[in-house]
């Protein structure tokens, strides 16, 4: 086991303690030992067991709890706790806004023992009668679990590439290669996939016969085609093509509704059977190759038609890290380790962000430890040339849309990432007004994460995207694209827009500890679909291109 899953399970201990009021003393123990385990430099799985009892935050109890769980796989205390919780209350821990002590009343007061009854309760008016849950609470868990019931079975891309070779080997295996085709919303690198497509030559009733023989998928329907669901919760629409070619339907099934459908009209001619691969079939349709993942509108076949696309941009275009945190805020490394391992990844600076005063929680910077880290870069720097890190801030946004430090301290950095963190439950009138008062702010350089979305947890506060993208270029002020594989924001479908108004993207790993750096794959999956090329993205331009982009701004602000 890691940490992360050794925290997991201290984690879900303490809530679980909580829910069923048990020692709130030990719970909270059990709290802060996740807490600790998760940001520890090294694997406790590596550390030899006597030593376990001298880490910081690990006492006798939880030491003796980590060895169980690293000897065994298991804690016998959790199973007994999950043991005697409904499984529809355990579900409520994944309902924001409503923590273990609310879920207890919801159970214990309310007799509630399912999402669907407190959706229900929530509708009639019942959470609000008891302590502690108010109109605006009763309308937030609404939310909350609309959401995330429309949510349920969908997984982010990054969680479908971790698992994807396997799902193919196995349909491989299963079927033969040359009568198989996996297309859909993976093909298509879209940041949500809600189920895998794949086309399979062959008869509906055989490839039902052959599933059949797979303990761990269960049948959901079956009409046209048939949707099956690991026991993951992944789902699997299976597609017959024993009357026609398996190139169509491959094609047809990798590309949009929209795409498909203008596709198919105006080319109706095209003979997919002699057709050996994509390519093949836009030789005989006239066009110039459009990418799986840039199917998506009628505009990109029109488009195809005028000449050829731009290259897609890879992840080796990518030549330094922007927007990523250290351990003087809420990331796990020193600077020094960040910058030797983007040393080693190739890339030729590093942008030191780290949160501002207002992010009180993650340890955010006060002036006076501004200044200090800028001497630890000043010497970091000496040392590291020609690699140059570089001196930023995620500033956060407040209420009034100002930024949390003085022009004279803004003034420091080489460049001010501003985002928003706290009081996201805003409506479009309060966003924008935050928004648009900091992209004004001459000395914001880039704009972070523009909605605040965290995808399949978190719908992110109302936006007008063109007002936005309308700003950002009379300001020159840079969009990310917050590559988080939870984020992708802004959303590549308004990247277009942002292009055609000359407005630049900077593809950002925000990334806590090394391994983050590699994210940068999942912006650049979606930038793809959106077109955006090397030259339009600030995380692109090389050492020497970013300085002088920096060094022109600031002249053109005047600052």
């Amino acid at each position: 086991m890691d940490n992360y899953q050794i925290a997991d399970c201290f984690s879900l201990l303490a809530k679980l303690m909580d829910i069923h009021n048990e020692n709130s003393f030990k719970a909270k123990t059990y709290s802060i030992a996740a807490f600790n385990i998760e940001k520890l430099p090294m694997q406790l799985s590596e550390t030899p067991r006597e030593k376990l009892f001298g880490i910081k935050g690990i006492g006798e109890s939880t030491g003796k709890k980590v060895i169980e769980l690293l000897s065994t796989g298991e804690l016998q205390s959790l199973k007994e706790m999950i043991e005697k919780t409904p499984p529809g209350v355990m579900e409520m821990l994944n309902i924001k806004g409503i923590g273990p002590k609310k879920i207890s009343t919801i159970w214990k007061e309310m007799e509630i023992e399912s999402i669907g009854e407190l959706l229900y309760a929530c509708k009639e008016n019942r959470l609000k009668l008891y302590k502690g849950f108010g109109e605006k609470t009763q309308q937030n868990v609404i939310e909350t679990i609309e959401f995330y019931l429309k949510s349920k079975g969908s997984f982010l891309f990054a969680q479908i590439e971790a698992m994807y070779e396997g799902l193919e080997s196995f349909f491989l295996k299963l079927f033969s290669a040359d009568k198989i085709a996996f297309t859909g919303a993976y093909k298509r690198q879209l940041e949500i996939v809600h189920e895998i497509d794949i086309v399979i030559d062959d008869t509906l009733q055989n490839i039902e016969e052959k599933m059949s023989t797979v303990d761990d998928f269960e049948l959901v329907e079956k009409e046209a085609d048939i949707l099956y669901r690991a026991s993951v919760g992944l789902k699997f629409r299976i597609y017959s093509c024993d009357s026609s070619p398996i190139m169509e339907q491959a094609f047809l099934k990798g590309c949009s509704p929209e795409f498909a459908n203008t596709f198919t009209t105006e080319f109706p001619s095209i003979d997919y059977s002699i057709c050996k691969d994509d390519a093949d079939i836009f030789r005989q349709a006239g066009l110039y190759f459009i990418p799986s993942c840039q199917r998506e509108t009628a505009a990109i076949i029109e488009r195809s038609k005028l000449g050829a696309l731009p290259p897609l941009l890879q992840v080796a275009d990518v030549k330094g890290i922007i927007h990523s945190h250290s351990n003087w805020s809420d990331g796990s490394n020193t600077i020094e380790e960040m910058a030797k391992q983007a040393i080693a990844k190739g890339f030729e600076y590093l942008v030191i962000s780290d949160h501002s005063k207002s992010a009180f929680y993650a340890n955010g910077l006060q002036e006076d430890r501004i200044r200090e880290q800028h001497r630890y870069i000043d010497e970091l720097n000496m040392q590291l040339a020609p690699f140059k890190i570089f001196k930023s801030i995620e500033s956060d946004i407040l209420n009034d849309g100002s930024l949390d430090y003085s022009n004279d301290v803004l003034a420091g950095f080489d460049l001010v990432i501003a985002s928003i963190h706290s009081n996201l439950k805003m409506n479009e009138e309060k966003a924008m007004m935050r928004l648009m008062n900091a992209i004004t702010n001459p000395y914001t350089t880039i704009l972070g994460h523009m909605t605040g979305r965290l995808l399949l947890s978190r719908k992110g506060y109302p936006v007008d995207h063109k007002a936005i993208i309308d700003a950002c270029a009379a300001n020159q002020v840079v969009i990310e694209l917050n590559a988080h594989p939870s984020r992708l924001d802004i959303d590549w479908r308004h990247i277009d827009y942002a292009l055609q108004r000359n407005v630049l993207i900077s593809i950002d790993p925000d990334a806590h500890a090394p391994e983050g750096f590699d994210d940068i794959k999942y912006g650049v999956s979606v930038a793809q679909k959106a077109l955006l090329t090397k030259d339009r993205n600030l995380s692109s331009f090389g050492l020497e291109a970013l300085e002088a982009y920096l060094s022109n701004r600031k002249k053109w602000k005047n600052i």
